[in-house]
């Protein structure tokens, strides 16, 4: 029987996940990376449901870095073939889960089939409320900070106006809290530019398992290491 809200002690009011490890879970197999992909989309499905059960606030998914660009042209377009494919069949589970979709990252870079299929679902959730999903679309959290001061520069702040709030208010989260927990999955152990701001106080896990494995039982495990972890930021 899965677990209920009340077995965990505390959660995070905003979880980030990099789901990494798609493709050597497929090369494990023998298949193709792009298994990999399709089966690391079907661990989406799970996990964002899961986290709307538990009624955690805010989940943000690094879906594409802007590193990812560099990887083969055939897997690129396998991903983003699979994003729009992604949002076209779960846009009713979002409807029926009254998630908010919205994404963060350079998305104006992205082909058009995928900007269309992106703004079309992020219109179509925009006031759903239980929970607000963020799709990490080419993301860099240096970029991202990069953005934030070339805007502040452009709207002519000046030096002394310039504060942590502000320039929080330049980031693609602008208004949403940073990230309680950022979960890691695949045994890599580095953040790879994400939420590079964000993630000050974050509480860090890394899980062993690879992304398509990733299911219920690891996320629960997870929330259950961030449930006894003790924030003090910074305090004794």
């Amino acid at each position: 029987m899965a677990d209920t809200p009340s077995v965990f002690s505390v959660l995070p009011r905003h979880l980030a996940i990099i789901m990494d490890g798609n493709g050597r879970w497929a090369q494990a197999r023998g298949l193709a990376r792009s298994e990999g992909h399709k089966a690391g989309a079907e661990t989406v499905r799970t996990i964002v449901a899961e986290c709307c059960r538990l009624s955690i606030s805010y989940l943000t998914l690094y879906a594409f870095s802007t590193e990812n660009w560099s990887r083969p042209k055939t897997e690129v377009s396998a991903l983003f073939a699979l994003l729009v494919e992604f949002l076209r069949r779960e846009l009713p589970l979002l409807q029926e889960k009254h998630i908010c979709l919205r994404t963060i990252g350079a998305v104006e870079a992205l082909p058009l089939a995928q900007r269309s299929a992106l703004a079309h679902a992020v219109r179509a959730t925009e006031g759903n409320r239980a929970m607000v999903l963020n799709l990490a679309l080419n993301y860099g959290g240096r970029q991202e900070i990069l953005r934030a001061v070339r805007n502040m520069i452009h709207d002519g702040l000046a030096e002394t106006s310039v504060t942590e709030e502000v320039l929080a208010g330049y980031l693609y989260t602008a208004g949403q809290p940073d990230p309680d927990c950022i979960i890691r999955t695949s045994g890599e152990q580095r953040l790879s530019n994400y939420l590079l701001y964000q993630s000050a106080y974050s509480e860090l896990i890394f899980s062993p398992v690879f992304w398509p494995d990733f299911g219920v039982s690891e996320l629960h495990r997870a929330l259950q290491e961030y449930a006894g972890r003790t924030r003090r930021f910074g305090k004794c």
